[in-house]
Parts: structure tokens; C-alpha cells; sequence
């Protein structure tokens, strides 16, 4: 994480947007006073990103055991 006083921020901005594109976290102070965040953006998983990570059991919809009394 970068801390940066709001004019040096200013100054050098697409400097500091890069460092953020590659994902580093900016926090902008004023007066040694932190007032604003930047960081990048969070990419949502891909579809078929889990792809061999989870499994299902054999039984998976077979009733339990434990609640049969509940549905009868």
C-alpha cells in the first residue's frame, strides 16, 4: 500500500493509476489525514473457473437419515 499527499497524487496521477492497474492499493492523505482509497478492481471469476476443485457425493439427493421422522 502507497500513502501519497493529495498534491503529490495530483501531480504525477498517471504514474500512481499504473501502480494501480498492476495492483497495488493508493491511499490519498490531506494533512497526514487519510481521505480517499484507490485500488483496482476485483475481476469476477471466469465461468468453469472451479473447474475440478469441487465434487459432488454418490448420495448427494438421497434422503438422510437423521430426518426421516420429518418427512413422513
Amino acid at each position: 500500500m502507497t500513502k501519497l499527499e493529495i498534491n503529490q497524487f495530483q501531480s504525477d496521477l498517471s504514474k500512481y493509476l499504473d501502480l494501480v492497474i498492476k495492483g497495488e492499493k493508493i491511499v490519498i492523505t490531506q494533512n497526514d489525514k487519510p481521505v480517499a482509497e484507490i485500488s483496482p478492481i476485483q475481476h469476477p471469476l471466469k465461468r468453469g473457473s472451479a473447474k475440478g476443485k469441487v465434487w459432488m457425493s454418490s448420495d448427494f439427493n438421497e434422503p438422510l437419515e437423521d430426518f426421516q421422522d420429518y418427512m413422513e
